[in-house]
């Protein structure tokens, strides 16, 4: 497929970028999605609550009284839950909460969402992003020109994909992913992606 080059102003540039099908082609796989993002998020949650049960507490080895005789309730540990300084009768422990995603099946998606990205026009390429600091006024000025606010910016692996991740920081609305490792959650929550010429043959090259 060709994708159109835009310049200043939202204008083409003249110029195409030829993708493959088998990447920027695919079909809409809206379950293989979900899956997707739901295992990114999972994978990305933290469990950081976590209490002692009974077992784990120290102490309470020893039976604090006979069992009979004495016009007390039976009681085997002071450690139960029952007692103060015992365990927790339901106590939290550290969860793992991540998922498993084939690699097949993570390519898949991603070719899934890159593709429904191109279908709706949301995927904005351009020739290069080439900044000659890392400045975020320059920056914000070539999104002007654009006509891009809020938008996921698809940089390439080296010198120049630096400068605009740091250009791009005091950006409030304004996010940055490398092509070789920008993830599903990236792509699927901006409402423009813009990528340039090498990152999108980075991004080919990765879900092939």
């Amino acid at each position: 497929m060709e994708l159109s080059i835009i310049a200043a102003e939202g204008t083409a540039a003249g110029g195409n970028i030829s993708l493959s099908d088998q990447v920027f082609g695919c079909e809409f796989k809206e379950p293989l999605i979900h899956q997707l993002v739901v295992a990114y998020l999972a994978n990305a949650r933290t469990a950081s609550a976590h209490h002692k049960n009974r077992s784990a507490v120290s102490g309470g080895g020893r039976k604090p009284w006979r069992q009979k005789g004495i016009g007390r309730a039976r009681a085997g540990t002071i450690r139960s839950p029952l007692w103060r300084g015992g365990g927790k009768t339901f106590a939290h422990d550290n969860r793992n909460y991540s998922q498993k995603v084939n690699r097949k099946m993570y390519r898949s998606g991603m070719r899934s969402i890159v593709s429904e990205l191109c279908r709706q026009g949301r995927l904005v390429a351009v020739e290069a992003l080439d900044l000659e600091q890392p400045k975020t006024a320059l920056l914000g000025a070539r999104l002007r020109e654009l006509e891009l606010d809020a938008v996921l910016i698809l940089v390439e692996d080296g010198e120049a994909g630096d400068r605009v991740e740091r250009a791009a920081r005091n950006l409030p609305r304004v996010d940055v992913a490398s092509a070789r490792g920008v993830d599903p959650v990236s792509l699927v929550g901006h409402e423009k992606v813009l990528a340039t010429r090498a990152a999108l043959q980075q991004l080919e090259e990765r879900l092939q």
